[in-house]
């Protein structure tokens, strides 16, 4: 059985993940996210936008924009190995498992390791 997940849900699983790892809520994740998405770098998001991110600190915010950064790509390669992994008639349920279940590039890359065209 084959799942679509929809970007929406990979943004919130995404800024859940970060929220989690940082300690804070996830709005101020979700918030911090729309300022980066937006094209506002660290220092002036720490500078001039604390009220709309709840007070996340620089450390904060640069450790924030890391992680989204990975976790971003993460579930790019996620997707095209899932996309590789179907088109070679080999998806089962187990190994769609596996491959949702990768929670690190390396991984995901070990689990793709035996169906590498």
């Amino acid at each position: 059985m084959t799942t679509a997940r929809t970007g929406s849900t990979e943004s919130a699983s995404i800024e859940g993940r970060i929220a989690e790892e940082l300690g804070v809520q996830e709005r101020q994740v979700r918030s911090a996210v729309e300022l980066l998405d937006g094209g506002s770098t660290v220092p002036f998001i720490a500078r001039y936008r604390k009220e709309v991110t709840g007070t996340l600190d620089d450390a904060q915010l640069r450790t924030l924009e890391e992680r989204l950064r990975y976790l971003r790509e993460l579930e790019e390669r996620r997707a095209a190995v899932l996309d590789s992994v179907r088109e070679q008639g080999k998806l089962t349920e187990e190994v769609e498992a596996r491959i949702l279940g990768a929670d690190t590039k390396a991984r995901l890359e070990d689990v793709y390791l035996p169906f590498k065209p």
